[in-house]
């Protein structure tokens, strides 16, 4: 699908959602030591809301992809525990493995400090609906993005992706490595000021404002001269690059079978 086409879809989603994982709206006081660790499948809206959460508390964490039909950490999942549902989170630093959307993320906002609303309630029913809709609009020819495992080969290291929930342009990149079961870190980089908002072009030449308003957009313009997303980074072969197409068919290229 052309890239642009696939944005309109993915602006729909975003919008279903009202733009949550945008923004820096309820960031994390407490930082993890260890990296936090989260078993995902992209196109899950229970996975969605957890990752809003820690794009919104500005958090980082090891994606691990556990797409339908995936041999690569879906039983690794399940002996950490049992008959667990994605997501499901694992904590090193306290020992805390769990799933169900709602306590994650409530977990994570105790845990490290952060105002983010609870989901329980009126609100968790508002919340995953809406995410259920937002799911909906990834539907592509053929099923739908981030969903079912493809054949694939299996990275020495992890990748690294600069990237927020809401990102349009971040979200098929998400969804290949999904598909591809390649974990990756995943560097939330939430819009931090209003000057962040609009396409990068746009936005840099109408408020000509500082880039770095929150930490991983700050590493980005000091290191690459913009802030755009979604960015690769692959330890496995020294490739750094930006473009969601660009990216798209190196991950084909290199890990695609």
């Amino acid at each position: 699908m052309n890239t642009n086409i696939d944005a309109i879809f993915n602006l729909l989603a975003g919008t279903a959602r009202g733009w949550r994982g945008t923004g820096i709206t309820a960031r994390a006081r407490k930082t993890p030591e260890k990296v936090l660790k989260l078993y995902d499948i992209e196109i899950s809206p229970f996975c969605r809301l957890v990752r809003e959460a820690l794009s919104e508390m500005d958090l980082d964490v090891m994606i691990l992809p556990c797409p339908a039909g995936g041999k690569r950490f879906r039983d690794e999942a399940r002996k950490l525990l049992p008959g667990t549902k994605f997501p499901m989170l694992v904590d090193d630093n306290t020992g805390v493995v769990m799933n169900e959307s709602a306590d994650i993320i409530d977990y994570l906002a105790k845990t490290y400090n952060s105002k983010l609303k609870s989901q329980q309630g009126f609100g968790r029913k508002v919340a995953v609906g809406s995410s259920m809709l937002a799911s909906t609009f990834q539907y592509r020819v053929g099923g739908f993005q981030g969903m079912k495992a493809r054949p694939s080969k299996a990275p020495a290291e992890p990748l690294v992706l600069y990237s927020f929930e809401s990102s349009p342009y971040s979200k098929p990149v998400r969804a290949r490595l999904c598909e591809l079961e390649i974990p990756y870190l995943l560097k939330n980089t939430p819009k931090g000021a209003m000057t962040d908002m609009g396409p990068p072009v746009f936005r840099d030449k109408l408020f000509k404002a500082p880039q770095g308003t929150t930490r991983n957009r700050a590493w980005l313009s000091e290191n690459t001269g913009k802030v755009q997303v979604p960015y690769l980074i692959d330890p496995n072969t020294g490739v750094a690059m930006y473009e969601s197409n660009d990216i798209l068919r190196y991950l084909d290229k290199t890990y695609g079978a």
